[in-house]
């Protein structure tokens, strides 16, 4: 492994918009038929525009890039995705560009091309994750999302292949710890909660309290046709059918020198993790064993251990997922992570808040974007620009577990605020 260091210089989101958000357009919207909503290259140019903005880096810098997407041929009819990347600015024309695929893990599988790049003799690397997922119903969309679990085995679960995949796991974790359907739906409160305090959230505007979330309803119902999983999931447990963009600058030493900025200016990529289970077989239920090893492997490339984390963004597809993700970093006991949430342990003024922007239920799950989020995401964090939904004091060592499929693919980031 090469010594070289690996630092985020930072980075930038588009708002993350679709059905619930103010900012999406549909047919009831007062601007329909006025405007319409962003396209997936303009949703990655705004983010790269932006990034170089807010970062004051010189885009003639970037030797190369990399850009998380998942079904871009399906929902925008559009690959080729590297050369996408090249034409969002003039100074990326001609420099390697390359597009990177792992379902939801898409974006994290991204961020550790660029680590290759900076460990292997490159300086500056652009990383970026988009994608657009509202061009469709909500059924077709649902179809081309299932394109990330095993589609010949698993797609005829349900028509919501996704959401009864996570009902499988609620039920499984429900009736092997005694945890209570109030006890997941805190993670639905709390999402909802950090994204009212997000103005780039997609649930920015909705609210949620937990007399909702604890209890299927008509404002919210289930939803599967699957009978045995359908009582397990809500719409308040899922997370948001979104588009949008994020990317990020990833640095050496020399890098930093070149673009005239300070490691005062960074946070450190200390440690990562990536793990990859056989698509053709389901693992137990009510572990996420695949993170847990990606987990594993990033503490131990770090040098640290779960108790020193400060801070995490973790993929919380659906609530259940968040609590499975307490228990894979270690710092809940099997069937306790709700535990943490009823004591406010994650909360933004907890001991090691969690999805502090609203994450994927609240924030929004853009699938391609979110690894790359999540890092910006910590970036904010550590350096004070997190705004409204700013985390007391200065954390010293945050954690990104980007998780794709159903635990099939996981990648983990170490980060060290070394400013």
């Amino acid at each position: 492994m090469s010594s070289r260091r690996v630092f985020l210089l930072g980075g930038a989101h588009t708002p993350f918009v679709g059905k619930g958000s103010p900012d999406f357009i549909w047919k009831n919207h007062p601007d329909f038929g006025k405007r319409e909503n962003p396209t997936l290259e303009e949703l990655l140019k705004a983010a790269v525009d932006k990034t170089f903005a807010e970062t004051g880096a010189d885009p003639y810098g970037v030797q190369r890039g990399y850009v998380g997407n998942f079904v871009g041929e399906l929902f925008s009819k559009q690959g080729h995705l590297g050369a996408a990347l090249a034409g969002s600015h003039p100074a990326l024309a001609m420099k390697p560009m390359t597009r990177t695929e792992g379902a939801c893990a898409s974006g994290g599988l991204a961020m550790l091309c660029g680590v290759d790049a900076i460990r292997a003799g490159q300086d500056v690397i652009l990383v970026a994750g988009v994608e657009v997922q509202t061009t469709e119903s909500a059924r077709v969309g649902a179809d081309y999302l299932a394109r990330a679990s095993h589609y010949a085995r698993q797609r005829s679960i349900d028509e919501f292949t996704f959401p009864a995949l996570f009902g499988r796991r609620t039920k499984a974790y429900r009736e092997a710890f005694g945890v209570t359907e109030e006890a997941i739906g805190r993670a639905a409160v709390k999402a909802y909660a950090n994204a009212n305090k997000n103005p780039l959230a997609h649930m920015r505007a909705r609210k949620m309290d937990l007399d909702t979330a604890a209890a299927a309803s008509e404002k919210n119902p289930t939803f599967l046709q699957n009978a045995e999983y359908a009582p397990y999931i809500k719409m308040s447990d899922c997370s948001q059918v979104s588009d949008g963009a994020s990317a990020m600058l990833l640095v050496s030493e020399e890098g930093l020198r070149r673009l005239g900025k300070s490691m005062s200016d960074a946070i450190e990529l200390i440690g990562t993790g990536h793990s990859t289970a056989s698509l053709y077989e389901d693992s137990d239920p009510t572990v996420l064993s695949t993170s847990a090893h990606a987990i594993q492997q990033a503490y131990a490339d770090a040098g640290i251990h779960a108790g020193q984390v400060n801070i995490a963004e973790v993929h919380d597809c659906f609530t259940v997922t968040e609590l499975l993700m307490y228990e894979a970093m270690g710092i809940a006991a099997p069937g306790k992570g709700g535990d943490l949430l009823a004591e406010g342990a994650t909360d933004i003024g907890g001991r090691i808040p969690v999805n502090t922007g609203g994450g994927l239920v609240g924030f929004g799950h853009p699938v391609g974007a979110t690894g790359v989020k999540q890092a910006v995401e910590i970036w904010r964090q550590m350096k004070g620009k997190a705004g409204g939904y700013q985390v007391p004091g200065s954390p010293g060592i945050g954690l990104t577990v980007n998780m794709g499929g159903d635990d099939r693919t996981t990648v983990v980031g170490v980060y060290k605020n070394v400013g």
